[in-house]
């Protein structure tokens, strides 16, 4: 099931999205949720089309948990090893947004990137996850955008600024329940033309891999996301840029690239 958060008319509700179709094309609607979908829910049977509201980012996170380098080829692109353990990392519950929402480039880089990412999405409080039990605390996956400024990351020690920034973590367009990640395609393409084309097979840690090494160390929340690293291929965006992160089996998040301020 492909569940997305939309506003409509001023209020903020969950929606499970039937039909065929992407966000652009047309042809979806939304049968709104009653109450929230991470317990048991029921589908209230009113429906609006898709093309009606505004897609906000399919969940808010108390917290987003990022991975690097956990593609072999994307480390050797920037010139890195392979880490002996994940690299862990935080972006802030500010630096989310939706589908078609602005990236803003940031006044302070001059060199922003793109990172197309499986992300998964927590649908239960968590610590200390077992291996054998990983599936039954996700909710399900949708696409993320690690959006980098790469020369800050650079120079600066810790990347709170680098991939931190306000908008550097776009999220969508839904968050799909019933899915496979174990060998999924994911690409990147800047204003139609291809960047970044990988699958999920070829991440170095497994999704159950992450889960136990992040919760042994914290609680994971309804709604939390993990990000799990980008294949190679990354590069530069400028402003004015749209950029498209699709992933089989879930769809594609685009976000234009603008002037702070």
């Amino acid at each position: 099931m492909r569940i997305a958060r939309f506003s409509i008319d001023g209020n903020v509700a969950f929606g499970a999205v039937e039909g065929e179709g992407t966000v652009e094309s047309g042809g979806l609607v939304l049968d709104i949720i009653k109450g929230i979908p991470y317990t048991d829910f029921e589908l209230s049977g009113t429906k609006v089309p898709l093309s009606k509201v505004r897609l906000l980012p399919p969940v808010l996170p108390n917290k987003v948990v990022a991975v690097s380098r956990n593609y072999a080829e994307h480390a050797k692109e920037l010139g890195n090893e392979v880490p002996e353990a994940p690299v862990v990392f935080f972006k802030p519950t500010t630096s989310v947004i939706g589908p078609g929402d602005a990236i803003e480039f940031p006044s302070f880089s001059s060199e922003l990137h793109h990172e197309a990412e499986l992300a998964v999405v927590i649908g239960r409080m968590c610590r200390e996850v077992p291996r054998e039990r990983v599936k039954d605390v996700i909710f399900g996956y949708t696409c993320a955008n690690d959006v980098t400024a790469r020369d800050v990351q650079k120079r600066e020690a810790q990347w709170a600024r680098a991939k931190g920034f306000d908008t550097s973590c776009p999220l969508g367009p839904w968050v799909e329940t019933d899915l496979d990640p174990s060998d999924l395609t994911v690409q990147a393409t800047v204003n139609g033309e291809q960047r970044q084309l990988g699958r999920t097979s070829d991440m170095i840690r497994s999704i159950e891999d992450l889960v136990v090494h992040i919760t042994e160390a914290m609680t994971l929340l309804p709604g939390d996301v993990i990000l799990t690293g980008t294949p190679a291929g990354v590069g530069p965006l400028t402003v004015g840029d749209e950029v498209a992160v699709t992933i089989e089996g879930i769809g594609t998040l685009t976000n234009r690239v603008i002037k702070r301020g």
